[in-house]
């Protein structure tokens, strides 16, 4: 499997990141250097393997995993597009960066092990057409296999055979034998009640963003997101319609302006994970493990998610930048003040709150600016000032830091300029009076706590 190098971040790709604006050769940029961090650590997942203390893997184990990487390798020369939706897919990434650290200390891999890569391997041959059999190991009871489905055969089955032959997958436990078959719309379905496809949200021009409600790795390591709400188990059918509408109607508020908020969605967005959780709760993370994975709780409306979409695609970035480049030299002691939150935050998450709230406050003017109705309009001007004044107050602390790399600094003052030309849209009278109690009420709680805390 051939491996790359990532870009160079130079000053002109720093300022227009400044701009938190989706310019094509930015996005470009960032997604070539996860691409070349995936393989790089796929590679060193190999040389792990190969390498493993005695005793650490099970008898065979080394083997399976170098005959699985070798169907890997045939499925990327066959069609390297298709094999690539399957390497760059984000848990591929997750199971791969979870392998290599448990190696790393001399521990067996967790979850579904490094079993898993035959799965990886299998859904890589499925989709460039192979004629292929493979080993697949069921995690949970459920074989799944990346971006294809997962089947629940029957209780008691450890492990499965995947034969493929083009659009055609026969899978074989020992008690059943299950056909499922490539729709002309890219899913793969299947007459047996024990397989559930994944299915996609689709969008003009777009390729399908997954609905993965299957996926062993598609939860935080810890098995619960920072919010507290689990991945779901699995979508039924009024679930997922609700996110396909929500999908739909955030197209047109995600095209305003120059759409430079559908082209991010389009160039970094791979999958949703479902969490579950009260009707109302809006919960949403990003997972720098997991490049182009977002999790969030069922939206409410179209505009809902293209909000929450702004908001995390831009935090994608930053973990996607920091990557490539040390932003800051800061630790991770939970001591600034962040008025999007009640809790100490490191110099990090001042950092990325700040860079998602400023893409925030872009997004909300242009929907204040748009045909909107009235009522919409004006809720957006309001968000638009929380927002704006929210990153002017968080702006200073990150501005006279002595913790920014140069590159950081670079980034951070096209963030200030930024925001100085979205302070020179007027919004209706006493919106901005409003976001401005609203921020310096937070300061002052801010200091009485830690007043109280010494």
């Amino acid at each position: 499997m051939s491996v790359f190098t990532g870009p160079r971040v130079t000053d002109e790709l720093l300022m227009a990141l400044g701009a938190t604006r989706g310019e094509p050769r930015v996005l470009a940029s960032l997604v070539a250097g996860q691409r070349a961090r995936r393989l790089l650590t796929l590679r060193a997942l190999l040389d792990a393997v190969r390498g493993a203390t005695p005793g650490v893997l099970a008898a065979g184990e080394g083997e399976r995993v170098l005959r699985d990487w070798r169907l890997l390798e045939e499925a990327e020369r066959a069609d390297p597009a298709a094999a690539r939706r399957v390497v760059h897919y984000p848990f591929t990434g997750a199971w791969a960066e979870r392998c290599l650290r448990a190696l790393s200390r001399g521990e067996r891999p967790p979850v579904a092990g490094l079993g898993h890569l035959g799965a990886i391997a299998a859904a890589a041959a499925a989709r460039a057409g192979l004629r292929f059999g493979a080993e697949v190991p069921l995690y949970g009871g459920a074989l799944h296999l990346p971006t294809l489905g997962s089947y629940r055969p029957p209780a008691g089955t450890a492990r499965a055979r995947v034969d493929g032959d083009g659009s055609t997958l026969w899978l074989r436990t020992a008690d059943t034998r299950v056909e499922v078959r490539k729709g002309p719309d890219g899913v793969w379905r299947s007459a047996a009640p024990g397989w559930r496809p994944l299915r996609g949200l689709r969008s003009a021009g777009g390729h399908p963003v997954l609905v993965d409600d299957a996926d062993p790795y598609r939860d935080e390591e810890r098995h619960t997101n920072p919010y507290g709400l689990t991945a779901v188990g699995a979508l039924d059918g009024a679930e997922h319609a609700r996110w396909r509408g929500a999908w739909q109607d955030a197209q047109s508020w995600l095209r305003l302006g120059d759409g430079s908020r559908a082209r991010e969605a389009d160039a970094l967005l791979d999958c949703f994970v479902p969490l579950a959780g009260s009707a109302t709760a809006r919960c949403s993370a990003t997972r720098g493990e997991a490049f182009g994975a977002l999790l969030s709780s069922t939206p409410r409306g179209g505009l809902e998610l293209a909000a929450t979409l702004v908001h995390e695609l831009q935090h994608a970035k930053l973990l996607a930048l920091s990557s490539l480049t040390v932003l800051h030299t800061a630790d991770d002691t939970p001591s600034y003040w962040a008025p999007w939150r009640p809790d100490p935050r490191p110099f990090d998450g001042l950092f990325q709150g700040a860079y998602a709230h400023l893409a925030l406050a872009d997004f909300h003017l242009g929907v204040a600016l748009s045909e909107a109705g009235p009522a919409r309009r004006d809720a957006a001007w309001a968000d638009h000032c929380r927002c704006r004044q929210q990153v002017e107050a968080a702006l200073p602390q990150l501005l006279g830091s002595s913790r920014l790399t140069p590159r950081g600094l670079t980034l951070v003052r096209a963030m200030a300029a930024h925001h100085t030309r979205l302070r020179e849209h007027v919004p209706p009278s006493g919106h901005l009076a409003r976001a401005a109690a609203y921020v310096e009420t937070s300061r002052v709680i801010w200091r009485r706590q830690r007043a109280l805390r010494r």
